[in-house]
C-alpha cells in the first residue's frame, strides 16, 4: 500500500480497511475522459481482496473505461465534527479509502452472479428468499436503459487508507438552548 503524505491520518490496519470497505455503502469511480475527470457515484461490494461495480452495459461510464481503464475508486464516510477551543484545530472524524487499479468488464457468468448475488446480500439482506440464478443475470436487462447489465472488477494495484478516528468527548452536538439567533 502506498503511504500518504499526512502520516499522523495514514491507516495501515489492514483488518480495519477490509471491514470498511466491506460495511460503506457508497463510492466514487474516478475516471480519466480524455483531458476531463469523470466521477460516479457507485454502489460496490468489496470481496476477496477486489472491488466490483455493476451498471447498464452502455452509456458514457463504460465508453470512458473502454478507451482508458485505469480507475481511482474513492469509499468516504464522515463521522461528524470533533471540536477544540481553537478554532483552527477543529476537524472531521472519518475514515477514506482509495482503490487505483484497472477496470475489467466480467465475461464470466459464474463470477458475475457471485458478484450480484454478493450486492443483494449486502444491499437488501434477507429480502430474497432464494439465491440469484445463473440464468436471471444472463437474462436481466436494465428497466431503465434497455441493455444488459455490465459487472466490473477492479483489481487494486495500490491503494491508500486515512482516517481520523471519532473522539466522543470532543464531538459536536448542536444544543439547543445555546443555539444563537440570526
Amino acid at each position: 500500500m502506498n503511504s500518504v503524505r499526512y502520516k499522523s491520518r495514514e491507516c495501515l490496519d489492514q483488518e480495519k480497511i477490509e471491514g470498511f470497505l466491506q460495511q460503506a455503502r457508497l463510492g466514487y469511480l474516478g475516471l480519466a475522459d480524455g483531458n476531463r475527470p469523470y466521477v460516479v457515484p457507485l454502489n460496490y461490494v468489496w470481496t476477496e481482496g477486489k472491488l466490483y461495480f455493476h451498471g447498464a452495459g452502455d452509456g458514457r461510464r463504460n465508453q470512458v473505461m473502454s478507451d482508458n481503464s485505469e480507475v481511482c475508486f474513492t469509499v468516504c464516510e464522515e463521522y461528524g465534527t470533533i471540536t477544540d477551543p481553537v478554532p483552527a484545530k477543529t476537524d472531521t472524524a472519518y475514515m477514506s479509502v482509495m482503490i487505483f487499479g484497472q477496470a475489467e468488464p466480467i465475461t464470466d457468468l459464474d463470477e458475475a452472479t457471485h458478484v450480484l448475488q454478493e450486492m443483494m446480500n449486502k444491499y437488501v439482506p434477507g429480502y430474497y428468499n432464494r439465491p440469484l440464478s445463473k440464468q436471471h443475470v444472463e437474462k436481466y436487462r436494465s428497466a431503465v436503459f434497455g441493455g444488459p447489465v455490465q459487472v466490473y472488477r477492479v483489481i487494486p494495484s495500490h491503494m491508500t487508507a486515512k482516517e481520523s478516528p471519532i473522539e466522543a468527548e470532543k464531538m459536536y452536538k448542536k444544543d439547543m438552548d445555546t443555539e444563537r439567533q440570526v
